[in-house]
């Protein structure tokens, strides 16, 4: 029986399973071959045929298991060898997930390819926290913005974004807070309310809520980590939790 390739990128949303979508269900459950991301809750696996090959090609950290030169060749490979691969990744395949490099290096082989989006953290994540990232009169426009480019260093994005009203979503930054703080509070921006969400969508999530001037000692306190999205702006103070932390810095 000859083997006709195919390549399906899944966006398997923020965390909680029931966030993807249902035409990502029905891909996972027609792979033959599933490479899947550590952001990846393993119950997705469970609509995976029985005889589906499982591969998991995470990243946790900033630091990879799989290079992603490796997983551009396991994708062809195995979808030559097998059919049908599902790439599943977590949020969203096109927002900080490579889902464009991999198409990319598939176009290379004539392979067909198609795209299931998925909800990015960066959306998902503030909705699901009731933190609208546009209000009127409040804020006209969000950036979502990654926390480290690709030699290590802080996007140059960030200080441009700090100059405006916009909300911003920073993604894959936690490791970089003390520095985006920094960049806030420079310009003068010591009351603006931030929040950082670990393990979003998940029954292990945490969130804590602040200032630009209070948010390290709060995120240190609460033993905040990765996986951890940062959203800035004065929309957080929308959250139904902001009220108890403007109390508590007037009381000081």
């Amino acid at each position: 029986m000859q083997v006709k390739p195919f390549i399906t990128l899944v966006g398997a949303g923020p965390g909680d399973p029931e966030l993807i979508s249902l035409k990502g269900i029905k891909a996972i459950q027609k792979a033959d071959v599933i490479l899947y991301d550590a952001l990846v809750n393993d119950e997705l696996l469970d609509y995976a045929k029985a005889d589906c090959i499982k591969i998991y090609v995470g990243k946790r950290a900033e630091q990879l298991s799989t290079s992603q030169d490796e997983i551009n060749r396991l994708l062809v490979d195995y979808a030559l060898n097998y059919g049908h691969v599902v790439r599943l990744k977590g949020g969203d395949p096109f927002v900080f997930g490579r889902g464009g490099e991999e198409i990319d290096y598939i176009a290379q082989y004539g392979i067909e390819t198609a795209v299931v989006p998925g909800i990015s953290s960066a959306i998902g994540l503030t909705g699901l926290q009731q933190i609208p990232l546009t209000y009127r009169g409040i804020s006209e426009s969000f950036w979502v913005i990654t926390g480290s480019k690709s030699d290590g260093s802080l996007s140059s994005d960030l200080y441009l974004a700090a100059e405006s009203n916009a909300t911003v979503v920073v993604l894959m930054g936690y490791g970089k807070l003390a520095e985006i703080v920094g960049i806030y509070r420079e310009k003068g921006f010591h009351d603006l309310p931030i929040a950082l969400i670990q393990n979003g969508s998940q029954p292990n999530e945490k969130v804590v809520l602040g200032t630009m001037d209070n948010i390290l000692d709060e995120s240190t306190e609460k033993r905040i980590g990765v996986p951890a999205i940062i959203v800035i702006g004065e929309v957080v103070a929308k959250h139904k939790a902001f009220q108890q932390i403007k109390e508590k810095a007037l009381a000081l």
